[in-house]
Parts: structure tokens; C-alpha cells; sequence
């Protein structure tokens, strides 16, 4: 089979929050949150990052990026050593917002669309997750929507659900960083049979609330035992949140992926968004904290790709013009 090599390609991918509470490494949700990355094949690699949020991340054939579309074109037994890319990324980084997994994605569609598509998204999936190791990150990021989805070392399977019309998204996000090896490194090896089934049950039922388009049952299913009752001693403010969100008018809250951003679920005819925000707010910056605040929306799209040809606008021509203007 002959594949279609083009020259430069544009990828928009979203941003996602994982766990969903009781859903640890297992669900994820798709956020209007976008991060964009232009990707060439080149007589010589540059990296460019536009924005001050991306200072610090390497511009050299160690980037994240690089690597990854490197390894893309491995598996395809093509060689194309010198890349030209630029990104521009909405996604905070190290907050909880999938920004990593948002980068692998981005890369592994990128590189894919450069050497015709040999792969199905199926298979970058299966990529994505053993790099990542959370696949309900990735599969959000990969397929839009919500995501239900396990990870055991070998392979990866995932269902998407189609999030409901009426579901929107707080997010504060705090201003400061998480990464998630702490919050990984806090939680225990072990934990008790009663805890893992009140998971299992809670987990099992927040699928079929949000399969079902049964807003009203999230309150009830989004409590967790595994990860978020270890994970508040480094988010001040947090189990209040978790407590007392659903009387301010939250369908239900948690910590997004490993923190330290919360997201409360919310449906969008409720009468106390502005009384939940400022509750929100007004406890994290109780605790100290200032926080960004976000009405985010889940994003129906995955990741998407368009090929560009000669004369199209460079990456921060077109931010400037369609995402900051």
C-alpha cells in the first residue's frame, strides 16, 4: 500500500481531566481547553514555543514533542531526523489539565498525518497509552468526548460516551504547580476491600449517570475513597470543596487528573453558576490560593489534523489572529 507523504500539518488537540473522582486512571473527559502544534518535515529541526507558559520546556531534539514523532515514524520504518515545529498550548501546565498527554497525542497525530496516515487512531492509542500510562487522559485527547478506559501494561481499551448537552465544567485552577509523581506518591500501595468496592460501585454507577444523561445521579456517584482523600492534604481548601460543593449548586466536584486544578460538574440550566464559582474561589483564596476560573464545556472533537501547504500563515500569525485577537 502507497501512503501519501505531505509536508506540514496542523494539529489542534484538546485538553482533559481524568479520574472523574471514583474513575482513577480509568475515565477521562475531553475539555474545550487547545493546544495546537504546527509539525514539518525540515532540512533542519527548530522548535519554536509560543507563550510564556511554555518557558522552561526544551527546544532541542530532547523536546517531548520531537521524541515522540520520532518515534512515530520508527514504527512506520521511515526516517525523517529534522522537524520544524512550533506549539501554542492553552493548556496550564502541570495543573491537572492533561498537558502532557495532550503533547503526546498532538505529536503522534501530527507525525502520523506527515507520513499519510499509516496508522489508525486505534493504534496511536495503544502508542499513546503505554507512553503515558493513563489512558483515560489520552483517549479523551485522541477521541473527544468521555472516555471510558483501562491501561494493563500490555494493551488498551477504551468506550466513548457522548457527554450530554447540558454538562458543563468548572475548573479552578490554582496558581501553582502539582506534578504528578507527588501526587501519585502520596497515595497508598494498599488499600481496604471496603474501599475498593465503594469505588467499584460509585465508579460503575457515574458511567451509567453520565451514559444515561442522568445529571442528577452524579452527586451520588462521584465520591472517591482511592486517590482524592490522600491527595487534599496538598490542596488547601480541597476537602471543603469536595464536602460542600453539591450545596452551591456543583452536580459534583473532584480533583482534575492529579491536581492541583478542581473541577466541579455542572448543568448549564442551574441557577447558582455564579454562587458556585464564587464558593470556589472563595475557598481556595480562603487557603491563600489564588485560582484562574474556567466555564469550560467538554469537547465533542479529538484531536484533529489539516494538512498546510505553502503560503498558509505561520502558527503565531493564526493564534494572534483566531485564538488572542
Amino acid at each position: 500500500m502507497s501512503y501519501k507523504t505531505v509536508q506540514k500539518v496542523r494539529v489542534k488537540v484538546p485538553a482533559s481531566t481524568a479520574n472523574l473522582g471514583p474513575g482513577f486512571d480509568s475515565l477521562g473527559m475531553a475539555l474545550n481547553l487547545y493546544a495546537w502544534i504546527d509539525m514539518a518535515i525540515s532540512d533542519h529541526t527548530s522548535i519554536h514555543l509560543i507563550g510564556d507558559q511554555m518557558n522552561g520546556i526544551p527546544t532541542d531534539k530532547s523536546n517531548l514533542i520531537y521524541k515522540v514523532a520520532q518515534m512515530v515514524f520508527d514504527k512506520a520504518g521511515v526516517s525523517h531526523p529534522e522537524l520544524e515545529i512550533s506549539m501554542y498550548s492553552e493548556i496550564p501546565l502541570t495543573r491537572g489539565l492533561g498537558s502532557s498527554a495532550s503533547a503526546i497525542v498532538g505529536a503522534l497525530a501530527g507525525a502520523n498525518a506527515l507520513i499519510g496516515n499509516r496508522f489508525t487512531t486505534y493504534e496511536l492509542f495503544q502508542i499513546a497509552s503505554k507512553l503515558e500510562k493513563h489512558p483515560d487522559n489520552v483517549g479523551a485527547s485522541l477521541y473527544g468526548g468521555i472516555i471510558v478506559a483501562f491501561w494493563d501494561d500490555v494493551q488498551a481499551e477504551s468506550i466513548r460516551i457522548e457527554p450530554d448537552p447540558n454538562l458543563e465544567v468548572l475548573v479552578a485552577i490554582p496558581a501553582f504547580q502539582l506534578s504528578t509523581e507527588k501526587a501519585r506518591g502520596i497515595m497508598p500501595q494498599q488499600v481496604s476491600m471496603k474501599d475498593a468496592v465503594f469505588n467499584l460501585s460509585h465508579s460503575s454507577l457515574l458511567v451509567a449517570a453520565l451514559s444515561t444523561g442522568n445529571l442528577g445521579m452524579i452527586r451520588f456517584a462521584m465520591k472517591d475513597r482511592l486517590h482524592q482523600p490522600y491527595r487534599a492534604s496538598l490542596i488547601p481548601g480541597m476537602q471543603l470543596l469536595l464536602d460542600e460543593s453539591e450545596h452551591h449548586g456543583a452536580l459534583g466536584v473532584a480533583l482534575s487528573g492529579a491536581g492541583p486544578t478542581m473541577l466541579a460538574l455542572v448543568d448549564a440550566r442551574s441557577k447558582q453558576k455564579e454562587e458556585l464559582q464564587a464558593f470556589l474561589q472563595g475557598t481556595l483564596a480562603n487557603e491563600g490560593i489564588q485560582a484562574q476560573m474556567l466555564w469550560l464545556k467538554p469537547s465533542q472533537d479529538g484531536v484533529v489534523t489539516i494538512e498546510l501547504h505553502s503560503g498558509d500563515e505561520s502558527l503565531l500569525s493564526w493564534v494572534q489572529r483566531e485564538v488572542l485577537a
